[in-house]
């Protein structure tokens, strides 16, 4: 036996699989895994009016349907390691995986808010395990210098997936209903469990302590975290009662989490892993990077529909370019990029291409066309790709095995707040910015401006008359609108381009051999 053969049969199979076309087949099956947690953060969106409709509801009891499955994910997604060393990985997402599409099955059914509130916290809680408990299965399926192109496969979910969500949904809602914006995650989430049941072994389980202190702190300041930014533009944030009590809860519970829990062996969550600079820089760059990226996405259906007046199909269909931009640029980065280039430079290229898009959109007028709209997208789209890839491979190049399900569920945390943070700013400013230029703009105008006169001449109308100032009322409110709207897009492009100094912190990858490959 030749010492190569050897060294084949000595390799250590890997914990989520064992060959070659194992890992590709846990590759597929994760992909779709993703998929199915961040499809649903952007597809109900699109659906929610026509939900509003069958169930006749307000806004603010709308924004539920949204909060309730957002909330549950971000409690539960930190707790992502305690739950593997108590029951084991493959139980876990075999579970996770049952539960989201039972639950989804029942938003589905749903015959009134309070049920689909309810389903929605069902899927929540087990959608939470999916992201991460799928890259820490593929992390463990690949040596470190193949990690860079499953990651490129496993950011086609991930990132490509919310992308399209609006697209989907509209299609789906459109010829369809929106009870079917639940039921496509049926097919996906029995196709991933069937290629995952087989592939993956079953694990020793630990019975652990649990420190219910901690775990509630820790789910206070998530919670009530999240409820500010989920509820906050539509309760005018701090003028809100609620508002001030779950900022208060949120500072109180953090503050107390950390300083418990800083050295406690048994603490919900193992804060030793920030001490990794790499994992700590990581963390804060992808938060900066939801904000960019979730921000535009949030606003740029609105800005279509409601100030260019463009149809629902026509808005989702602005997110394919952008799309197929994103998937190219991660296979493309994954495959190649990743391994010929120090991946700190690509994160570069990666937020400079980002904020670029996002600026790019800031700078269009009311006669903006389709592919005015779809440019900037793409070149985000290819900064999506160039930034997920390397970030994901440097945040745990020095994260144990034993580990990678705890941290891969905080990073999937900080992601989650990322992109809530990212929406509900962006809100708050397309809101409060309207508000100041058309102020801005009114104050300019009078009875007796000569402009305002010339341009109601054309209609017989005298700025004076009832209807002249509605006319010059409306104008300014779109005027006013439209660059809100620029505002908030140059916002969050400038988020992109902030994370640049974080880019600093981290760890340049150390060359490694290639190990052999288990056969």
């Amino acid at each position: 036996m030749s010492s190569a053969e050897a060294s084949d049969e000595a390799a250590p199979a890997p914990r989520g699989g064992a060959g070659k076309a194992v890992r590709w087949t846990i590759v597929l099956a994760v992909v779709l895994t993703a998929v199915l947690e961040v499809l649903d953060s952007t597809i109900v969106n699109v659906a929610l009016p026509q939900i509003q409709a069958a169930f006749g509801i307000t806004n603010d009891q709308t924004v539920w349907i949204l909060t309730s499955y957002i909330v549950a994910s971000v409690v539960v997604m930190p707790l992502t390691g305690f739950f593997v060393r108590r029951v084991g990985r493959r139980r876990l997402i075999i579970s996770a995986i049952v539960g989201f599409a039972t639950f989804s099955a029942l938003c589905g059914l749903s015959w009134s808010v309070e049920i689909m509130v309810a389903c929605r916290l069902g899927q929540g809680i087990f959608g939470a395990f999916l992201i991460p408990l799928s890259q820490s299965i593929l992390f463990d399926s690949f040596p470190k210098e193949k990690r860079g192109q499953a990651m490129a496969f496993f950011g086609l979910g991930v990132v490509v997936a919310p992308v399209l969500g609006p697209t989907l949904g509209a299609l789906l809602t459109e010829y369809f209903s929106w009870r079917a914006v639940f039921y496509v995650n049926l097919p996906i989430a029995a196709f991933a469990l069937t290629m995952m049941s087989g592939e993956l072994k079953s694990e020793d389980t630990h019975a652990i302590r649990v420190d219910w202190v901690g775990l509630a702190l820790m789910v206070g300041a998530i919670a009530s975290l999240q409820l500010m930014l989920d509820l906050g533009q539509s309760r005018d944030w701090f003028a809100s009662k609620l508002i001030q009590i779950a900022a208060i809860a949120m500072i109180g519970c953090g503050v107390a989490f950390v300083v418990r829990g800083r050295g406690k062996a048994d603490n919900i969550i193992d804060f030793s892993l920030f001490r990794d600079r790499s994992f700590a820089g990581a963390n804060v760059a992808i938060m900066g990077f939801g904000v960019a990226m979730f921000g535009s996405i949030a606003i740029l259906p609105l800005f279509v529909q409601g100030l260019l007046g463009y149809p629902v199909l026509d808005a989702g269909f602005l997110f394919i370019p952008r799309g197929i931009a994103a998937g190219f640029s991660m296979v493309l980065t994954g495959s190649v990029l990743v391994t010929r280039f120090d991946p700190r430079k690509l994160l570069v290229l990666g937020l400079v291409l980002t904020g670029t898009g996002n600026m790019m959109l800031g700078l269009l007028n009311l006669d903006a066309g389709f592919w005015n709209l779809a440019w900037p997208g793409v070149v985000s789209g290819l900064g999506m790709g160039l930034f997920f890839v390397p970030m994901s491979t440097l945040a745990f190049q020095n994260i144990g095995s034993d580990r990678q399900d705890e941290a891969s569920g905080i990073y999937g945390v900080t992601r989650s707040l990322g992109s809530s943070v990212g929406i509900a700013l962006v809100g708050w400013q397309v809101a409060s910015r309207m508000q100041f230029h058309y102020a801005t703009l009114a104050s300019g105008i009078t009875p007796f401006d000569a402009a305002a006169r010339d341009w109601l001449a054309p209609l017989n109308l005298d700025p004076g008359s009832a209807e002249g100032a509605a006319r010059i009322a409306a104008q300014i409110q779109q005027q006013a609108s439209l660059l809100a709207f620029q505002d908030a897009f140059l916002l969050t492009g400038a988020a992109a381009f902030l994370m640049l100094p974080v880019v600093l912190i981290l760890q340049r990858p150390k060359a490694q051999a290639a190990p052999a490959i288990t056969h």
